[in-house]
């Protein structure tokens, strides 16, 4: 009986540095990364951090909010659809934990801060009611909503095959806030006496928070 004594011969053994899948035999991946691709240099990593960074603080803040509605209203008819919208944003908060870390971007150092405003003003406006709980989501999730636009259009501009797998994260956030931002109106957001003055000085805050988020 003949055998095949190749298969018997000591292979030299490959690189150290090499990655892992190929010491294991492996196929090569079709892409290394998740949803961020490698900064091509210092330009591009300081643009997507702050894509990140502002996004995350967007998200923990809109979390808090939705905190202090529940604190208020948690028992109240309005409890079960606060507490839908705001699973949804426990979701994209973790999605972007997960971004932030595989790819060691530091959160905005101002969480701190948007902790105890997000909840103040969610449980401010809901203590005027139901109408003012809806009044501050509208608010609120437009301002997201609109912000989520400017960064699509942004990346779209710069390279949108590049940016494939951000961009569909981005636009699934931002559809979800819209329907947040509909569910408001559909629940007498408008009804609130004061609602645009409200709604004005809400999204005033935002802006602000949105443009020392992506710095700080």
């Amino acid at each position: 009986m003949c055998y095949d004594v190749s298969i018997f011969a000591v292979r030299p053994p490959l690189p150290p540095h090499l990655p892992s899948f190929v010491h294991c035999g492996c196929t090569l991946p079709s892409r290394a990364y998740s949803v961020i691709p490698p900064p091509r240099d210092s330009g591009e990593k300081e643009m997507l951090d702050r894509i990140l960074r502002v996004d995350h603080a967007g998200e923990y803040g809109a979390n808090r909010i939705y905190a202090g509605q529940m604190a208020v209203l948690g028992r109240s008819r309005s409890g079960p659809l606060i507490q839908e919208m705001w699973d949804q944003e426990k979701k994209h908060l973790e999605k972007f934990k997960e971004i932030m870390a595989e790819n060691r971007v530091r959160p905005t150092a101002l969480l701190p801060l948007w902790n105890i405003a997000g909840f103040l003003l969610g449980a401010s406006t809901a203590l005027l009611g139901k109408e003012g709980a809806m009044a501050c989501t509208v608010a609120v999730e437009e301002s997201i909503s609109e912000h989520y636009n400017s960064q699509i259009r942004a990346l779209m501009e710069v390279d949108p095959e590049r940016y494939t797998e951000l961009l569909k994260v981005i636009k699934e956030f931002r559809d979800d806030e819209m329907e947040h931002h509909d569910t408001g109106l559909e629940h007498d957001a408008e009804q609130l006496p004061g609602y645009w003055l409200l709604k004005n000085a809400i999204q005033l805050g935002c802006k602000a928070a949105i443009y020392v988020s992506q710095r700080v």
